[in-house]
């Protein structure tokens, strides 16, 4: 079974107990700071993923960075799970996967808008107003700069691309003249 769908599986799970206790937003924001923990620590990758030690240790490791950290219970027993279960390495992906999970039931789009230039903060609204209207949900977009677009900017929606940006048009203007 892949990581993906290993990882829709426990964020659909999660979204169910999370929604329903009222706490979806603060356990994903301690599951990415857990995240972030396990990505800056070498050691503790290799504690939780190395094979050869037992389960109890890689359990009182976790116990000890929980005494410390502190998170609301549901995040305990969330990473004790993946503990359990051998996933905790894969938090990243289900963390990803945990977000989609809330964004399509809270009504949420994901756009991502990625143009030659910073995009000014008036100039944001206008394009997260245009997205609304354009997929009639709500809508969270992330700006992103790549200078290769030259100018003009490209969206992602879900699998949809936009693509306005004066590379895609030279390119279009490149193919017509080859014939």
């Amino acid at each position: 079974m892949s990581v993906q769908t290993v990882a829709r599986r426990y964020a659909s799970a999660l979204a169910d107990v999370v929604l329903e206790r009222g706490e979806a937003r603060e356990v994903q924001e301690e599951l990415t700071t857990w995240e972030r923990l396990f990505q800056s620590s070498g050691n503790l990758q290799e504690v939780f993923r190395n094979p050869t030690i037992g389960l109890d240790q890689k359990r009182a490791v976790l116990n000890k960075l929980i005494e410390r950290a502190g998170p609301r219970p549901t995040t305990v027993n969330f990473l004790k799970v993946l503990l359990q279960n051998q996933r905790l390495t894969d938090l990243g992906e289900i963390n990803r996967k945990f977000a989609e999970v809330l964004d399509v039931r809270g009504g949420m789009v994901a756009a991502t808008v990625i143009t030659a230039r910073s995009v000014p903060e008036d100039s944001q609204q206008k394009v997260h107003a245009t997205l609304a209207n354009l997929t009639n949900s709500k809508v969270r977009v992330n700006f992103a700069t790549d200078p290769e677009l030259i100018g003009g900017l490209v969206t992602h929606i879900g699998s949809t691309v936009y693509d306005g940006s004066v590379r895609n048009h030279l390119q279009q203007i490149k193919e017509k003249m080859a014939g």
